[in-house]
């Protein structure tokens, strides 16, 4: 079947039609929508399935002709100004199409069940609709206006979903932190397409280049002027791609249902940054000063990501900052110009997390009927473990994303992240060390929620029957290794001794050692497993799957060709044994990282009468001790930063508006109550006049008129009197 490029209009459009019609019938007839839940379900992800459709077929003639094109319609059609809308048709924006179609496709059959039960199941599916339709939208737009509506379209539908559960106080704090932190972006974004346009007079993408080369050449631009420019363009993705500091948003926003984690973390809201970059990259490119700065805040916040996932007890929480350090590897690599590879890490990442999330999900969706309906303890890494003996489909599906997020070779990950450490060595061999270390941290912290997950024994029982006493724990006596008692009787405890360790229920800290025979007995009678999930929920993660084994395989050839465009699609499927050969270092370090939080969490045995003491194992020093505490503290306290925004920023804002209310109420609204107030009194007192006698009013109007011709006499006898004195 061939199709016109003309066409690409419909993929956005046909799931926003499907969210308009969704949302309006959920808006019109209520009680109606309650009986007709899964058909409107099912004509979102038919609407879903029609956009990936033209989108693969677009891709395929795109494959073979390897051009470009733009079709634009007339939108504010004025002499002086003309801004029209349309649809830009690249490689670029195919690649990114096919990515949110696929996710969005798989998200959505997964929420048929997740969300089953839950009483706003249609208009998460009109959420659902419009945010997959929002990103295509932002996808491609021609110019930077209509990139823009798309863009706030995006933030706002991850403001609904984020506090989709928003009768819960965490969801709707979660939801308004996302907010205000992506308006600091949007607004910097905003003022730089309105400075572009101010020197280009053009907000065409296609022109921007061309413009700023010509105007560079007559000296018309001042390039300490120009790069504020980029960089104000680059706050946007700061906050949408959760890049520091503007990353503090991306953690909380977990609170929304695990299926929008999978969609934000995979495709939308944090691709969106990613792909604006790389759409005005021939711009950026032109500016080497604010590259570097790119650069180097794509490498922080990599970091920072890492260290910060190292100790979390969320699952979701890990996955996210995991996000966060994998969205720095890209932004790193768009800011040393190692464009594909930025791009091609973006797609099979995208492919890896949402798999991880929606696995993280089906565990979940598990734990609930355990722990209950808490995400304190439904996502509590301690509250789980062994669950590949119950959930075998869940924990086979997790373990190849673990794998390719690590950087195993042939999984997706692998390929891109192993090409992007290459080329921070060849740039900066500070980035490279950054780069190096973050791969072997992200191996760590990987497998340690693997591990917690899946492996040793189930947990969530013994922490419901066991009666916890944490009178005596001191938060100094927890280490980096996920929580476990650093006193240093547990070293002298015996590998084969019948004690266990265990999770406090309330602020999920570790407490003295328990008889495990008293433990067991309580476990045995309350013993309840966790199961699979259904058909639906296990197909979407097997359909994942597939990609993450097989996708980086077909981009091994590209990323080392021309760094400045997705121009010929053809040679993405050139084979090359130079990335093999360069990837060993970094291979090494993954696997060095493997290696030691298997050696930490590997053994993780609680009711097994031959079980390993995992902290006697690792920790054997004061040193060590007081290294694991602060690495913990700094991850489980998110490196401090939320802790002085709040001080700096959110303690001023509010002390200016208490200050700002006391002025208005005082100052402002009481002039305005003492006006009314004077009138009320005044209107009040002449009430008592209105007598309705004509004698009464003749006399006040005399009264009155004998007021007004007093002074006017006054004045004349002393002019009079004034005469007098002149003229004697």
């Amino acid at each position: 079947m061939k199709l016109s490029n003309e066409y690409a209009w419909i993929i956005p459009s046909c799931p926003l039609v499907a969210s308009s019609f969704t949302g309006l019938i959920v808006f019109f007839f209520p009680k109606a929508t309650r009986g007709l839940r899964q058909i409107c379900a099912l004509f979102n992800i038919f609407s879903l399935i029609v956009a990936m459709f033209i989108s693969f077929t677009l891709f395929r003639e795109q494959f073979i002709s390897n051009s470009t094109h733009q079709f634009l319609w007339a939108w504010i059609p004025k002499s002086e100004f003309c801004l029209e809308i349309g649809v830009l048709v690249d490689p670029l924006a195919l690649i990114m199409s096919i990515l949110v179609t696929t996710v969005g496709i798989s998200v959505m059959i997964y929420s048929d069940s997740y969300m089953f039960y839950d009483q706003g199941y249609v208009r998460f599916y009109a959420y659902l609709s419009l945010f997959t339709a929002s990103m295509p939208g932002s996808v491609f737009s021609p110019n930077l206006i209509q990139l823009y509506i798309f863009w706030e379209l995006v933030g706002m539908c991850s403001y609904f979903l984020v506090g989709f559960w928003f009768t819960r106080a965490s969801a709707a704090n979660a939801c308004q932190k996302a907010f205000v932190t992506n308006r600091i972006g949007d607004f910097g974004l905003l003022v730089g397409i309105l400075a572009v346009y101010w020197i280009t007079g053009s907000f065409e993408i296609s022109e921007l280049c061309d413009r700023f080369i010509n105007l560079g050449k007559v000296g018309f631009i001042n390039p300490i002027f120009a790069n504020i420019i980029i960089l104000l363009l680059f706050l946007g993705p700061v906050a949408k791609s959760a890049q520091f500091p503007l990353h503090v948003w991306l953690p909380d926003a977990m609170e929304g249902p695990t299926p929008i984690s999978a969609l934000i973390h995979a495709a939308t809201m944090v691709a969106a940054g990613i792909f604006l970059i790389a759409r005005i990259f021939n711009l950026i490119s032109m500016f080497p000063p604010a590259l570097r700065i790119i650069s180097w805040i794509g490498g922080t916040t990599a970091l920072l990501g890492a260290t910060l996932a190292i100790s979390q007890r969320d699952l979701k929480r890990g996955l996210a900052y995991s996000t966060m350090s994998q969205l720095g590897y890209m932004v790193l690599a768009l800011g040393i110009g190692s464009y594909r590879s930025a791009l091609f890490h973006l797609i099979t990442h995208a492919y890896s997390k949402a798999l991880l999330f929606l696995g993280a999900g089906s565990v979940i969706h598990s734990i609930e009927k355990i722990v209950g309906y808490s995400p304190e303890k439904s996502q509590n890494l301690f509250f789980m473990g062994g669950l590949r003996k119950y959930m075998p489909i869940t924990g086979t599906t997790f373990l190849p994303g673990t794998l390719s997020l690590c950087g195993i070779p042939p999984l997706a990950c692998f390929w891109s992240k192993d090409e992007i450490i290459t080329e921070s060595w060849l740039y900066s061999p500070v980035l490279g060390l950054l780069t190096s270390f973050t791969a072997g941290l992200t191996a760590f912290y990987m497998f340690r929620i693997h591990f917690l997950t899946f492996e040793g024994d189930f947990r969530a029982n013994q922490a419901n029957c066991t009666d916890f006493n944490n009178s005596n724990l001191n938060a100094r006596d927890v280490s980096l290794w996920g929580g476990f008692e650093l006193k240093s009787s547990i070293n002298k405890i015996s590998r084969n001794s019948a004690y266990a360790e265990f999770i406090v229920e309330k602020d999920f800290l570790p407490v003295d050692l328990v008889d495990s025979s008293d433990i067991q007995t309580c476990f045995s009678q309350t013993l309840v497993e966790p199961k699979e999930s259904n058909l639906v929920m296990t197909f979407s993660l097997v359909a994942l799957a597939i990609p993450v084994l097989f996708i980086g395989l077909l981009g091994i050839g590209f990323v080392g060709k021309n760094n400045h465009g997705f121009d010929v699609p053809s040679e993405w499927f050139i084979y090359s044994q130079e990335a093999l050969v360069n990837s060993i270092g970094s291979l090494g370090i993954s696997f060095l990282g493997i290696f030691i939080s298997t050696n930490i969490y590997g053994d993780v045995q609680v009711l097994n009468n031959n079980i390993k003491s995992v902290v006697s194992k690792t920790i054997n020093s004061n040193l060590v001790c007081r290294f694991g505490c602060f690495v913990q503290t700094w991850s489980l306290n998110r490196g401090y930063i939320d802790y002085y925004y709040n001080i700096w920023f959110v303690r001023n804002v509010v002390f200016i508006s208490k200050l700002i209310s006391r002025m208005d109420r005082r100052i402002v609204d009481g002039f305005v109550n003492t006006t009314g107030a004077s009138n009320f009194v005044v209107g009040e007192t002449l009430r008592y006049g209105e007598t309705g006698r004509i004698s009464y009013y003749s006399f006040l109007l005399v009264f009155g008129f004998i007021i007004l011709i007093f002074p006017l006499l006054y004045l004349i006898l002393l002019q009079l009197q004034v005469l007098k004195i002149l003229l004697v």
